[in-house]
């Protein structure tokens, strides 16, 4: 039995996989989403009115349902710890002499797999949420369960037995602990903000020293309007790219992001970001900046963009929460070629430093945000409009007189001139 709120620490859940990794068939599948919770099979079922997006996953649904319906009383289930399936991957990895394969294309017809070794196959699927905003959450569980179905049926189908992992990097939805009595809301909305850190910053180092931090919440492109690339589990989850182009230097640095076969149709992709550190005299102090973003599609197409508004002093870090092509980002990455017009570029949550790091970490941030915000402004200018109306009754109130002669009851009637 368990409690509600119960969540399922690192070393449980390690105890939990430990027949997969005793069993004959060491074939073991991690599907890998960018957030998911229990309550999603429920939430988006055919019961609240939605098309059930969990064709393939039905056997799970109908389980659950069973339970549910068998169950004397409200079933619980547990939660896994978000810090517990951040470090899933390196878990498994440790847990036996797996060959890891990471797959991309989603098309693993092609891909030879020795039963005789234990294999783990990653399939990376599309994120749920996304600012972009191309597609609807339950669009997406109806794709990821297409991927998940597409690739089981394939395996199977070639006679090879295998288990399943379906998990995520941080939760859809925070669950209400039983232990929490004061301060609820502001306990939970630090809980969402630590799960949006799920992973660590990609740093590039030259010999012992880090000289490039780089983190981000969202990295995702859409090529040709149409092609949604997703590039933040491959770079911060799984680390499938190759940094080996980068290059630091005290006045330059150059954070170089390359990634083989991304999705179908693009055999290569390499991201470079340029930054330069220079001393500003006006400032009379020397400031980082990001010059350029430049895109290379295999080795062909070169895209460039410019950047406006992202620098920082050369001491700090910079930090935006949206960073993009659009024109509503306050960090702006605008075309400077032809080839750049085809692209679109969400960074969601960017933090990067290219100068001056210590300790591994990411100095104090220096936002893009300015300090005059649109909801300074309009409480500087309610404030001013409320001032002068005060201003203009007292001035008003000031100008009044009283009279300076009174009437006597008792002698003749006061007569006032007109003229007065």
């Amino acid at each position: 039995a368990v409690h509600e709120g119960q969540v399922v620490s690192a070393q449980e859940l390690t105890e939990l996989l430990q027949p997969l990794f005793t069993q004959n068939s060491r074939n073991l599948i991690l599907f890998l989403q960018d957030r998911l919770s229990i309550d999603d099979f429920t939430y988006f079922s055919e019961s609240y009115g939605n098309k059930n997006p969990f064709q393939i996953n039905k056997l799970l649904i109908n389980l659950l349902q069973e339970i549910l319906q068998s169950s004397p009383s409200s079933l619980v289930l547990p939660a896994v710890d978000c810090k517990a399936t951040r470090y899933l991957l390196s878990v498994l990895q440790e847990s036996e002499d797996w060959k890891l394969t990471n797959i991309t294309n989603l098309n693993i017809s092609q891909l030879e797999v020795n039963a005789s070794n234990p294999n783990l196959l990653v399939v990376q699927l599309q994120p749920l949420s996304s600012d972009l905003k191309e597609i609807s959450t339950l669009e997406a569980i109806a794709e990821n369960d297409k991927i998940i179905g597409r690739v089981t049926m394939d395996l199977q189908e070639r006679g090879i037995h295998f288990s399943v992992i379906y998990t995520a990097v941080r939760p859809s939805r925070i669950s209400r602990r039983t232990n929490v009595v004061a301060d609820l809301r502001r306990q939970l909305m630090a809980a969402e903000e630590e799960d949006s850190l799920s992973y660590p910053p990609l740093n590039v180092t030259t010999g012992n020293f880090t000289c490039i931090l780089f983190h981000a919440s969202n990295f995702s492109l859409k090529a040709n309007r149409s092609v949604l690339i997703d590039l933040t589990n491959a770079t911060f989850l799984t680390e499938n790219v190759d940094i080996s182009g980068s290059e630091c230097s005290d006045s330059n640095t150059t954070l170089s992001l390359k990634y083989a076969k991304p999705v179908n149709g693009i055999n290569s992709l390499e991201i470079r970001f340029l930054m330069t550190n220079k001393f500003y005299e006006v400032s009379a102090r020397k400031w980082s900046t990001l010059d350029s973003v430049e895109i290379v599609q295999d080795g062909v197409k070169f895209a460039k963009f410019n950047v406006s508004g992202i620098s920082a002093p050369a001491e700090y870090s910079f930090h935006c929460q949206l960073v993009g092509t659009s024109n509503l980002y306050p960090a702006r990455l605008v075309p400077s070629n032809n080839e750049a017009k085809n692209w679109e570029v969400f960074i969601s949550k960017l933090q990067i430093q290219g100068f001056n790091i210590i300790n591994n970490q990411f100095s104090y941030a220096s936002d893009c945000t300015g300090f005059f915000t649109p909801g300074i402004w309009m409480g500087l200018v309610t404030s001013i409009i409320l001032l002068w109306i005060l201003t203009y009754g007292i001035h008003m109130i000031m100008q009044l007189t009283t009279n300076n002669r009174f009437d006597d009851p008792k002698g003749p009637a006061l007569s006032v001139p007109q003229t007065e």
